[in-house]
């Protein structure tokens, strides 16, 4: 069997292909960002997913894309990783943004940006990858991302920032005294993720002003730091991966339209359009 795998910094989405290209299974596991986790505990959390487990012998080839992934030495612990539990195949380890640019390829040339937990961008001509900037992780990057405005939101409401309807609201909803947020922002190891799930609490309240703003303001720092330093951004079309990005559409288009921007795909989860590339363009030449 072929395994490709989308590995967030909140969940990995995985494939499980026949040797035909054809769907065996499809399943999660928990996020597997090297930056963020020891990755000495992934074998176990693996075999906690019981398809995973009656299955892994039969794996003769594992794409792994994963955010925090572009560290060699992170590839290699993660290749050392998934190798203890796969122990038949071959492991290919590459970045969340190889992903996201295989996943949102249309045939032509385009800039393909990541708005998820987290946030980055590249320029894709359908053979190389360019990366004009490099991603400086969630503690002062990550634009745009749940991550950024998981921490406007709960900076806004401690800092009484946030009007008073929506600071009742989000106080019954997470019951959140500062020694706790304190404590898994410096004491958890998915503190970015942790971050990112406040932001979910703007999604039904989207169309709220404040809001509207917010998340505005943010989408467009996302574009200023990591779309518009590509010479082809006035030019080419840009796509996007990422539930941020598929929640906020309306948003985001309105920020690409004031920076004249085209905006072309949105996806909101890429694994079936990964393996639909890999079907098409890596399958056939890497399996035999």
């Amino acid at each position: 069997m072929i395994a490709i795998v989308d590995g967030g910094s909140t969940k990995c989405d995985w494939v499980l292909l026949d040797h035909n290209a054809e769907p065996v299974f499809r399943t999660h596991t928990v996020g597997f960002n090297p930056n963020i986790i020891d990755t000495t505990l992934i074998p176990s959390e693996i075999k906690k997913n019981k398809s995973l487990l009656d299955s892994k012998d039969q794996v003769s080839h594992v794409f792994f894309y994963g955010s925090g992934c572009g560290l060699e030495s992170n590839k290699l612990q993660m290749h050392s990783a998934l190798k203890e539990v796969f122990v038949n195949a071959e492991v290919k380890i590459d970045t969340d943004i190889t992903a996201a640019a295989f996943s949102a390829y249309n045939g032509r040339p385009a800039i393909v940006c990541i708005l998820g937990t987290g946030s980055n961008a590249c320029y894709f001509d359908g053979d190389v990858i360019r990366r004009e900037l490099p991603s400086l992780g969630f503690l002062i990057g990550d634009e745009g991302s749940g991550c950024a405005l998981g921490k406007q939101l709960v900076k806004h409401y401690f800092m009484k920032k946030m009007p008073e309807d929506l600071a009742e609201a989000f106080a019954e909803e997470f019951h959140l005294d500062l020694d706790t947020l304190i404590t898994n922002m410096y004491h958890n190891p998915r503190a970015n993720a942790y971050l990112a799930e406040f932001s979910k609490f703007i999604v039904p309240r989207k169309n709220h002003p404040y809001f509207q703003h917010l998340v505005y303001e943010e989408l467009k720092n996302y574009f200023e730091y990591q779309v518009l330093p590509y010479n082809e951004s006035k030019t080419s079309e840009i796509n996007f991966i990422g539930s941020i990005a598929y929640y906020y559409e309306d948003i985001l288009r309105a920020v690409a339209a004031d920076l004249h921007l085209h905006i072309g795909r949105i996806v909101q989860k890429p694994i079936e359009s990964l393996v639909e590339y890999h079907k098409k363009y890596l399958i056939p030449r890497k399996i035999k």
